[in-house]
């Protein structure tokens, strides 16, 4: 078999590990603490996963407020960076499918529109990290929380080694981010946006759980 692609890069959140916990908690945190009196269930909050978190604040606040926005990124992150970062699960298949990536050779990224700084405690807290050549993520002041912004930096920052590169993420911003950067696009269903956002994205490939991943990066003879 010949290689599909020489680089694979992964989002973080609903594509290796499900965050629901962390990022709903600190949501609800978020909204607590900003004097909110009817707080959404965490089953109503599972949309904010994978969008940027100023994005997903706008939306709940109906404010495009940005002294507002701010506050309730600050208490998000204050529960978030304390607990919120310990509340993840690696999806079953994973760690194994990323081990056999790496003996094989593939350049593997993170690209994540989470801050840098919580990416790497997560993948280093869930025994990740060493599976990574880099890892991409935003700043805490929102710079390249923009997911087709943050590709486009990392192929800067890469070169040629990222030349011929998949992205592979569950949400139609990992797919609209690929396309945005002339790259080709796996949309996991296993995540958390529907099959329908993934094809109506554009995916070039549509993987149902972790272990698929190597089968599309890899050329039948």
């Amino acid at each position: 078999m010949k290689k599909r692609f020489n680089a694979l890069l992964f989002d973080l959140d609903g594509t290796l590990i499900d965050p629901r916990t962390g990022i709903t908690r600190s949501v609800q945190y978020a909204l607590q603490k900003l004097g909110w009196s009817e707080i959404p269930e965490e089953t109503d909050l599972l949309w904010t996963i994978g969008p940027p978190l100023r994005e997903n604040l706008a939306k709940l606040l109906q404010s495009d407020n940005k002294d507002l926005i701010e506050e309730g990124a600050g208490y998000y992150r204050e529960r978030f960076g304390e607990v919120g970062v310990f509340e993840n699960e690696v999806y079953l298949g994973v760690s194994g499918m990323l081990n056999k990536l790496k003996q094989e050779e593939f350049l593997l990224y993170i690209a994540t529109s989470k801050p840098y700084p919580y990416a790497v405690r997560i993948l280093e807290h869930l025994n990740l990290a060493q599976y990574f050549d880099k890892v991409y993520g935003s700043e805490f002041d929102g710079t390249r929380s923009n997911k087709g912004e943050l590709l486009a930096h990392l192929l800067v920052a890469e070169g040629e080694k990222a030349v011929n590169a998949l992205m592979i993420g569950d949400r139609l911003h990992d797919i609209r981010a690929a396309r945005q950067n002339s790259l080709a696009a796996a949309g996991v269903t296993y995540g958390y946006g529907s099959l329908q956002e993934l094809i109506d994205a554009g995916a070039d490939f549509l993987v149902d759980k972790p272990e698929d991943i190597h089968t599309v990066v890899w050329m039948a003879d």
